[in-house]
């Protein structure tokens, strides 16, 4: 009966420390928000709404040109590159999304009334699909061109879309944050699934040449 007793005890507390986490989790991710978003300095909302919106222009023109570039080369490996920036996007979307949908966390403007929306935001907050398709092209970028010239300012442009997000109060830290890690993971992930590929089906030419 006691160990019952301290057992329940033990329960109750690690809930109620959960909660409180969260509680204070969500209170910070709120703060930091309304420090980036009502004290903005609203001259830059036009520019920030133009970074915002490169987000998707951007991550899709980025493989179209590249591919394009191999085709007028005849370079298989420019082309490799070009699908490999395409489905990292591709996967980043596709995470997004069904995280959306799975969350259905309430954009920041709708739960609280001094959040300022300076830019469309329709559908659920959580995570940014912005900056994690944003994120998603300069890692395979980055990865397929490891260049400072490529790394810096795609980085640079992936963080600015990820700001921009708050500043116009379409979403939390917590949402941006997420978008970057799914966008990079995505270009990881997608690397290691076409390298696995790539493997196997090196391995399988390689079998039917000595069958040959």
């Amino acid at each position: 009966m006691n160990a019952t007793t301290s057992f329940l005890k033990i329960i109750n507390f690690l809930g109620l420390f959960f909660c409180v986490s969260l509680m204070n989790a969500q209170n910070i991710d709120v703060d930091i928000l309304r420090n980036i978003n009502v004290n903005r300095n609203t001259s830059l909302d036009g520019t920030f709404r133009v970074v915002t919106n490169s987000a998707l222009p951007i991550s899709i023109a980025t493989p179209l040109i590249i591919y394009s570039v191999g085709l007028i080369k005849k370079d298989s490996t420019t082309k490799n590159t070009a699908l490999f920036i395409g489905e990292s996007f591709v996967v980043s979307a596709f995470i997004t999304t069904a995280l959306k949908y799975t969350t259905k966390r309430q954009r920041p403007f709708d739960a609280y009334t001094d959040i300022e929306k300076g830019t469309a935001g329709p559908g659920f907050s959580f995570p940014s699909g912005h900056t994690s398709v944003a994120f998603a092209t300069a890692t395979s970028l980055s990865m397929e061109y490891p260049k400072w010239y490529i790394i810096a300012p795609s980085f640079a442009w992936a963080s600015a879309v990820g700001y921009s997000r708050m500043h116009l109060g379409v979403h939390y830290p917590s949402d941006v944050l997420a978008g970057a890690i799914i966008g990079s993971g995505s270009a990881y992930l997608s690397y290691k699934l076409n390298k696995w590929i790539n493997k196997n089906s090196n391995e399988e030419q390689k079998v039917l040449k000595t069958t040959n």
